[in-house]
C-alpha cells in the first residue's frame, strides 16, 4: 500500500520578492495534487553572501537590473499587489524570520498566515519588517501572542529556531528564495512552479 506522499518543502526569505510571489501560489498548487506544504524561513544573506561568497543579486551588474524588472513584470502579469519601490532600503529579515520560526512551533497554520502578513507589510504596505511595531501587528492579526514571542526572543529560543532552519536549508542545498524540494528533487525560483506542477501531475521523471 502506498503511503502518504511527503510534504513539499518551501524555503523563503521575507525580503525576497520572488519568495513573496511563490507564497501566494504554492499551497493552492499543492492542494490540487493532495500534497501539504511545509514552510521554512531562511536567510539568503547567509546562503548567498556567506556560503557562496556572492553579493546580493540586485547589486550584480547586468543581472541586478534584469531581476528588478522581472519582479515588476511578474507582478503585472499575475496582478499581484507589489508597491515596494526599488530605491527603498531593504529591511533586515532577522526578526521576521525568528518570529515565523517561533510561530511555526506554536501553530503551523497561523504561522503561514503570519508569513502572509509579513510579506504584505513589506511588499504591499512598504513597512520596515525589522521594527517591533510592525511585527507585533502581524502577530496579533494572526492571533499569536506578542508577549510570548518577546519572551522566546529574550531567552534566545526564537534565534535558535531560525538558526536551525537556516542550517537545515543549507544541508538541503538551498541557495535562494523561493526554493522547493519535492520528493527529494530541488527546484529554485518562482518560475519553476510550472515544473513542480508537472512533477506532481506525472509522478516525476
Amino acid at each position: 500500500m502506498t503511503g502518504k506522499p511527503k510534504p513539499i518543502q518551501f524555503y523563503f526569505d521575507f525580503i525576497s520578492p520572488f519568495g513573496y510571489f511563490a507564497s501566494l501560489r504554492i499551497d493552492e498548487l499543492a492542494r490540487r495534487y493532495g500534497r501539504e506544504v511545509e514552510w521554512t524561513s531562511m536567510l539568503v544573506g547567509v546562503s548567498v553572501l556567506k556560503v557562496m561568497g556572492l553579493p546580493p543579486i540586485v547589486d550584480l551588474p547586468l543581472k541586478g537590473p534584469y531581476v528588478i524588472n522581472d519582479a515588476l513584470r511578474y507582478a503585472r502579469q499575475y496582478r499581484v499587489p507589489f508597491h515596494r519601490g526599488i530605491a527603498q532600503p531593504a529591511s533586515r529579515p532577522l526578526n521576521a524570520g525568528r518570529a515565523f520560526a517561533w510561530a511555526r512551533q506554536v501553530d503551523s497554520v497561523r504561522a503561514k498566515r503570519l508569513a502572509g502578513r509579513v510579506f504584505d507589510s513589506y511588499f504591499v504596505r512598504c513597512l520596515d519588517i525589522s521594527e517591533d511595531r510592525v511585527l507585533r501587528r502581524c502577530l496579533e492579526e494572526c492571533e499569536l501572542s506578542w508577549p510570548a514571542f518577546e519572551s522566546a526572543r529574550a531567552q534566545g529560543q526564537a534565534a535558535d529556531l531560525l538558526r536551525c532552519n537556516v542550517d537545515d536549508s543549507l544541508r538541503c542545498g538551498v541557495f535562494g528564495s523561493p526554493f522547493f524540494i519535492v520528493d527529494g528533487e530541488s527546484f529554485f525560483g518562482v518560475e519553476k512552479l510550472s515544473v513542480v506542477e508537472d512533477w506532481l501531475a506525472t509522478g516525476g521523471w
